[in-house]
């Protein structure tokens, strides 16, 4: 299955994607630093990231953007509480797959996922 790294600076949040997707059979690294996250990203292979916009030091969009910048094939998907058309059209912009709001349902995160990975797949 895939490797997913997951960011959010609610530790509960990235904790209950982590169960979720595991379940699925995925190897999923969970982060609440951006720091952390980016350093991880650099070292390792990856086939998806799952990024809130709202962080603490950078927003999800600048991570998103730093992320592509190393793996430029990485698929990419962004969760917020607070959506905005903006910050959808910019996530697109930089090569999100999906912009989804939180709370996510477990079907939801389980549908998109998939998708997103075998939209990844067949394009790479």
């Amino acid at each position: 299955m895939a490797r997913i790294l997951v960011l959010d600076d609610v530790a509960d949040s990235t904790l209950m994607v982590k169960k979720i997707l595991e379940k699925q059979g995925h190897a999923v690294e969970v982060f609440s630093d951006e720091d952390e996250a980016l350093r991880f990203a650099a070292a390792h292979d990856l086939d998806l990231a799952i990024l809130d916009i709202k962080l603490r030091k950078l927003d999800g969009i600048e991570v998103l953007a730093e992320l592509k910048k190393l793996k430029p094939r990485l698929a990419a998907i962004m969760l917020t509480g607070f959506p905005t058309k903006s910050a959808a059209q910019q996530a697109m912009h930089l090569g999100a797959a999906a912009y989804c709001a939180k709370p996510i349902e477990k079907k939801d995160l389980e549908e998109t996922v998939a998708a997103v990975l075998g939209k990844a797949a067949s394009s790479g």
